[in-house]
């Protein structure tokens, strides 16, 4: 498949704007803040590391990009639309990389995505949507100089496993929150708006398990497979990214069980609650009764009834009736009803 190249005007500047950092460096340490036209000079320089940082670039910005580095043409389609689920694809000698990120924006879990480009002495980041800014990452880097001389793959490693670690704060968020509404579900019947309020959650853990599921088989490529831009010194660290991930996956699945068991409780609870207004609406039913049906035979006004000119049969029958109030009222208390 044939796909034309991506045009990138060699006489009109390219625009700045989408670059957050673009650094060449050498043994670890930064030599040099470059422009993005000269990124290939700087990266065909021996021992040389290029490492540019972009943020919802344009696609001239891409081109751009693609020319100093010799991008492949799909590989930046991919990056410029961003709805990618999380993959990596060999190009050549170069690496496109896919990963979703995530952050917690008013209660709701905000999707992100970075497009990773890694090659012999160079890697670009593609940042769009919700995503926590890499500076820190790459501050991180630049304060160990050692270990940023291991080169191109190590930073790939410094980025994933900064992404990783940016799911835990969403979860602490969520488990903090779903704690809160397992301790409230047995004192009280759930509302509807905590009814909604659990469907979301549930709903966002599960686009949250989606979106990072794929990343396990990312990181395990990158562990296990044959790939001549990652070292072999490089695959322990990729394989810790990886048990990070699992872990990831378990809490969610954690959370999401415990957030399903509320949800049971809260309806059990509601339905126990309805129940026992139930027994006791019957109970006082039951008792309003006798009293009741003795009241409306003997209010029929015939002239022939039983114990009708009886001196005492109107306090015989108040007696009956407390009577039989008092023996229906202890039953039901004795059986738990009321």
């Amino acid at each position: 498949m044939n796909v034309p190249s991506l045009p990138v005007a060699s006489s009109e500047p390219v625009s700045t704007q989408g670059v957050i950092a673009a650094g060449a460096y050498v043994d670890g340490r930064r030599v040099a803040n470059i422009a993005i036209s000269e990124a290939s000079s700087w990266r065909a320089k021996p021992g040389h590391v290029v490492w540019i940082g972009l943020h919802e670039p344009d696609m001239a910005l891409l081109g751009a990009v693609q020319k100093q580095f010799d991008l492949h043409d799909l590989a930046i389609e991919d990056a410029n639309n961003a709805h990618q689920r999380p993959k990596i694809e060999q190009y050549g000698e170069a690496l496109f990389i896919v990963a979703r990120t995530a952050q917690l924006i008013e209660g709701r879990i905000a999707f992100g995505e970075t497009h990773i480009f890694v090659g012999e002495g160079y890697l670009v980041s593609v940042r769009h949507g919700a995503s926590t800014s890499y500076t820190p990452v790459r501050e991180r880097c630049e304060s160990c100089p050692r270990a940023l001389a291991r080169g191109e793959d190590y930073i790939l490693y410094a980025i994933l496993d900064f992404i990783v670690d940016n799911y835990s704060p969403v979860l602490e968020s969520i488990h903090e929150e779903v704690e809160g509404i397992e301790d409230d579900v047995l004192s009280k019947p759930i509302s509807k708006a905590r009814i909604e309020r659990l469907y979301m959650l549930r709903r966002d853990l599960l686009r949250l398990r989606t979106a990072i599921g794929p990343l396990v088989e990312v990181c395990r490529r990158l562990e296990h497979d044959e790939l001549s831009m990652v070292r072999a010194t490089m695959q322990p660290l990729f394989r810790d990214v990886t048990d990070h991930v699992r872990n990831i996956q378990e809490r969610i699945d954690s959370m999401r069980e415990v957030l399903a068991f509320a949800f049971e409780a809260s309806l059990l609870v509601g339905q126990a609650q309805e129940t026992a207004v139930s027994k006791k609406l019957a109970s006082w039913l039951a008792i309003i009764a006798i009293p009741t049906a003795l009241a409306g035979i003997y209010g029929m006004n015939f002239k022939h009834m039983p114990e009708l000119d009886w001196e005492y049969g109107y306090y015989v029958l108040l007696g009956v009736m407390l009577a039989s109030c008092a023996a229906l009222y202890w039953r039901f208390r004795r059986v738990g009803w009321l």
